[in-house]
């Protein structure tokens, strides 16, 4: 790599190369923003199979797009090059300059806001989500996805163990709340692993490429048994019986319901199938 990073090389450089992303944090006066959990892409191999796994079962050409966090507007070139209709949704304002350097000629909507104040019922219908997402609100983050009916999926970067726990199944030592509610809403698939070096700066962990895909056919689950799948899932080493008596549960309803699933007095709530756990909040009474 060069010393100057303004040579002609560095200049027409791809814009994830690491070379081009040093030359325009330096032309900026910019650092990576840890609290905001920047780590820009420099693979080019990563940014286009994070592009194809999202964009794929449909035309490209006019998918709405939803970009969290566009950083440098590396993932946003390349999903706008191959004609989606892209939102990216940013935080920090001293990227203004630099989005407009790389964005410029390109269709593409940069609002400028906060993604946890973002009102996501204003997007278009058939809004797919593609991004690296800041690891530090992930859950929350994708919580909202499913929960917008106008998003209907998520192809997204994120630490491997949350790509692990959102794959897993009951009975896995990574089944928790976050597990189920993917599950209430669609699908999880796990696209590639990305090593730490595929960032600038390199996290310190290794990240996972996941696709949520939400089954908007159905009805969503009510909000009685997302409160109650999640008491149920709140402390993990304690039995699914003394969890539900944390929320009131009367302990004789809970164990004649138990027992009417088939299920031991001491079973832990990460063992139970899904429809089971939503068959026991019938026999409850939580759903009506």
């Amino acid at each position: 790599m060069p010393d100057d990073l303004t040579t002609p090389e560095s200049a027409s450089a791809p814009l994830y190369s690491p070379a081009r992303v040093r030359e325009l944090l330096t032309q900026h006066g910019l650092k990576p923003t840890k609290s905001l959990g920047q780590n820009f892409l420099i693979d080019g191999n990563i940014l286009r199979a994070i592009a194809e796994a999202g964009l794929s079962g449909g035309p490209a050409q006019g998918t709405p797009v939803l970009e969290v966090g566009p950083g440098l507007g590396v993932l946003t070139r390349e999903m706008a090059t191959r004609g989606a209709q892209v939102t990216a949704l940013e935080k920090d304002q001293k990227l203004r300059p630099v989005l407009a350097e790389t964005l410029a000629g390109l269709d593409v909507n940069v609002v400028w806001g906060d993604a946890l104040e973002f009102d996501y019922s204003s997007l278009p219908p058939g809004t797919r989500v593609i991004a690296n997402l800041p690891y530090y609100i992930t859950g929350v983050l994708l919580s909202r996805f499913m929960r917008a009916p106008a998003i209907v999926s998520a192809t997204v970067l994120v630490q491997k163990e949350v790509g692990q726990r959102l794959a897993s199944r009951p009975g896995e030592d990574n089944y928790g709340f976050l597990t189920a509610l993917a599950s209430l809403y669609g699908t999880v698939k796990h696209v590639r692993d990305v090593p730490k070096g595929a960032f600038f700066p390199a996290p310190d962990v290794t990240s996972s490429v996941i696709r949520l895909d939400f089954d908007r056919s159905r009805p969503p689950p009510p909000p009685e048994l997302l409160k109650f799948v999640e008491a149920a899932l709140a402390h993990r080493r304690k039995t699914l019986r003394n969890n539900l008596r944390m929320i009131g549960q009367d302990a004789e309803a809970i164990d004649t319901a138990l027992a009417a699933g088939g299920l031991r007095p001491d079973v832990r709530a990460e063992d139970v199938p899904l429809d089971a756990l939503r068959e026991l909040a019938e026999r409850l009474g939580v759903l009506g």
